[in-house]
């Protein structure tokens, strides 16, 4: 640009495309441009579904939502904030011991998560990671970014805490108050087929009109078509191979 100062206006905007494009790629969940990120099960798994539910643990929900699997023979994973879990050390452990799966969800869940540094990201991360380890006695295998939302430093922090990736086949923005049950179920299970890899919250979640929480209102339904549909419920764990 010095050589030729005729071309800054060209060299910016190039710049400015780069940039657009990274924020893009951080702000959809469901990309691969900033590294591996699992969005379904793999083929040896397609009579299977994946719930996963995050946010939690939650005292008042969680136990709900893990009588409600029990009921089905349903395994889910659940991806656990790690102070939450701190705080329920009890509540993490039953849902181990009821034959599910905790997975790493960030240390405090920070709403700017994706505008973290390496080093920042990689104490919260780590943090969560020990903390979700010693009280499970087992490491977790996935990382699932607040809100989905990351960039590109995320990648090098997992591989070095050995960590994959996962975001989901559909959600049923369940966070949201005031939205009617039967629409968020709709969002699941519309298109619902083996290998899908479905969202739900049983930490922050959105309420239906009269105060009831979404995933204790959505799952019995979705449940059920899960079974109609011939398929089964696996943790991420279970179905998808180690990286």
């Amino acid at each position: 640009m010095l050589a030729h100062p005729e071309a800054m206006g060209m060299a910016l905007a190039g710049v400015g495309a780069a940039h657009a494009a990274m924020c893009a790629a951080g702000l959809w969940p469901r990309s691969h441009w900033l590294g591996p990120n699992v969005l379904r099960l793999p083929p040896s798994a397609d009579d299977c579904v994946a719930l996963t539910f995050d946010d939690g643990p939650n005292p008042a929900l969680t136990p709900r939502v893990l009588d409600m699997l029990d009921q089905h023979g349903a395994r889910a994973t659940f991806f656990c904030v790690g102070a939450r879990a701190a705080a329920h050390p009890e509540l993490v452990r039953e849902i181990v011991g009821r034959g599910h799966a905790v997975e790493n969800h960030s240390m405090y869940h920070r709403l700017h998560f994706s505008v973290f540094g390496p080093g920042r990201m990689l104490r919260d991360i780590g943090a969560a990671q020990q903390v979700l380890t010693d009280l499970t006695g087992q490491a977790p295998r996935f990382f699932r970014a607040p809100a989905g939302l990351r960039n590109p430093f995320l990648e090098p922090v997992l591989c070095r805490l050995g960590l994959q990736l996962a975001a989901w086949t559909r959600r049923g923005f369940d966070t949201r108050c005031g939205d009617h049950a039967g629409r968020v179920a709709q969002r699941l299970t519309g298109k619902l087929a083996g290998r899908d890899i479905l969202l739900l919250h049983d930490g922050n979640p959105g309420t239906d009109a009269a105060g009831n929480a979404h995933c204790t209102t959505v799952l019995p339904g979705l449940l059920a078509a899960i079974e109609r549909a011939g398929l089964r419920c696996v943790t991420l764990r279970a179905a998808v191979p180690t990286a």
